[in-house]
């Protein structure tokens, strides 16, 4: 049986940590069923951001009758779009997998990993069939796949995934998607903008539930101008006849008792398109790996439990990204790779440090957010004021025609607790914010004193923090929009 220090598995940001082993002298294996790189790379940020920006280019042109420009589109190479981002993407993780292949200080086993105690791997498919391997230390960063809801006739029926949906080199006609988070809204917006006639079924009250109430109102008024939306919908069944598929959906309501929800009787929703998209979360992965052999707890949702080190209940096992279910976001997993290397390598074990993490999506219009919301500030009780300041009400977002608006959150000693933004370049705008939570002092100062570029589009986040701040939270304080 071979013998490692290190073994990591999954080739997504572990990878970071497996190089940073190597460099301490450590023999290093690397385990992966997949493409080398991991979901980001090969079937989720990477080729949908590059696929989204084509639908920005051409929604651009779209709207360039706004600016007295008279423009109009002669024709999309849709599949060439879809071809060339996906070969991108198949060359990157090529070109990993040669590196780790020639690597004589690397070793990669390609199959999927199953534990047969605390520190040995049992690895299964592919060449390496049954080859077992130990390592001192193992970490666990094999990620989510899609989750798959219990709709009835689900199994009966050919749907996409986002990983399917992003290499499709024909849009469809028309296109469901049963889920109302990121995923759906990105990819809604990609194939809305090519022609697709897109329907979304959402469960809760407005798309991008996780974002801050007021910022999904706003993009779920917007997006629906374009695209059909029906929140507040549980698709209940699926079934398809002579290459149509038809989903039904009953209204759906959140309850905030013990239970979570009730899915209420009322008029069913049916919606009938060429392909059907499921959107609806991302399970982890642990299921694969036979954890039951080891001391490694999951929770009720099957992530791994980690403490504040991402150390997990086995001795030398540590677990990172995804699967450990804290933000799945690739910087989070970037992130925490960071804080395992100081960990493992380091004098000082040090918590991670998710304070300032920030989220994005890539729709139309852009979202993104730092920090506390503000129906969480509410919950809490915490003594809290906003301000929110709208694009067209500076020169640069009025010379855009920019609808949208920044909200900026903070306590009433001036300390930044979360800025949530809606409309153009959010994912942009919302580093100041996060460099001032992490590098800076953490409070309005920092924004407000910073010289911002007039006129710029960062100005809008330099107002927000600026104005007038109105009350909300703290006891016995309603705060009424």
């Amino acid at each position: 049986m071979e013998e490692y220090d290190f073994l990591v598995i999954g080739s997504g940001s572990g990878l970071d940590v497996a190089n940073a082993a190597v460099n301490q002298g450590q023999s290093v294996a690397v385990v992966e069923k997949g493409p080398l790189g991991g979901t980001c790379l090969n079937r989720g940020c990477i080729p949908s951001k590059q696929l989204l920006y084509h639908a920005d280019v051409y929604e651009t042109i779209e709207r360039a009758d706004e600016f007295h420009i008279d423009a109009e589109i002669a024709g999309v190479e849709f599949a060439e779009i879809v071809r060339e981002v996906n070969e991108d993407v198949g060359e990157s993780s090529d070109s990993i997998r040669r590196g780790l292949r020639s690597s004589d200080q690397h070793r990669l086993y390609e199959g999927e990993a199953r534990f047969v105690d605390d520190h040995t791997i049992e690895i299964h498919g592919g060449e390496e069939d049954s080859t077992r391997v130990r390592a001192e230390t193992i970490l666990i960063a094999a990620g989510t796949r899609p989750a798959i809801p219990p709709i009835d006739g689900i199994e009966d029926v050919e749907y996409l995934t986002s990983r399917e949906a992003l290499q499709l080199e024909t849009p469809p006609d028309r296109l469901t998607i049963v889920g109302g988070g990121y995923i759906a809204a990105e990819l809604g917006h990609f194939f809305g903008t090519f022609g697709t006639d897109v329907t979304i079924l959402g469960r809760r009250p407005t798309l991008l539930p996780n974002a801050d109430e007021e910022v999904a109102a706003a993009f779920t008024d917007r997006y629906g101008e374009r695209v059909a939306v029906h929140t507040g919908h549980a698709a209940t069944s699926v079934r398809e006849t002579g290459g149509e598929i038809t989903v039904e959906a009953l209204p759906y309501e959140y309850d905030d008792g013990e239970d979570g929800h009730v899915v209420e009787a009322g008029d069913t929703l049916s919606v009938t398109s060429d392909e059907l998209l499921v959107a609806a979360g991302r399970v982890p992965n642990t299921d694969t790996l036979d954890l039951e052999h080891t001391a490694v707890e999951t929770d009720d949702d099957g992530f791994v439990e980690t403490d504040e080190h991402l150390r997990t209940d086995a001795d030398g096992v540590w677990a990172l990204g995804d699967i450990v279910g804290e933000y799945l976001l690739k910087h989070s997993a970037n992130h925490e790779a960071r804080a395992v290397m100081r960990n493992l390598f380091g004098d000082e074990p040090e918590p991670v440090d998710y304070s300032a993490m920030p989220f994005a999506v890539f729709g139309s219009p852009e979202v993104a957010g730092v920090g506390a919301t503000e129906e969480a500030l509410r919950a809490d009780g915490a003594e809290y004021a906003t301000n929110t300041y709208r694009y067209d009400d500076t020169a640069r977002g009025k010379a855009m025609h920019a609808d949208g608006f920044v909200k900026a959150i903070i306590d009433l000693d001036g300390e930044i607790l979360g800025c949530h933004i809606v409309g153009p370049d959010a994912s942009t705008l919302i580093q100041e914010v996060v460099t001032a939570m992490t590098a800076g002092s953490g409070t309005v100062r920092d924004i407000r004193e910073s010289i911002h570029v007039h006129p710029a589009l960062p100005e809008v986040v330099q107002r927000a923090f600026s104005g007038q701040f109105t009350r909300g939270g703290g006891a016995g304080h309603q705060h009424h929009h």
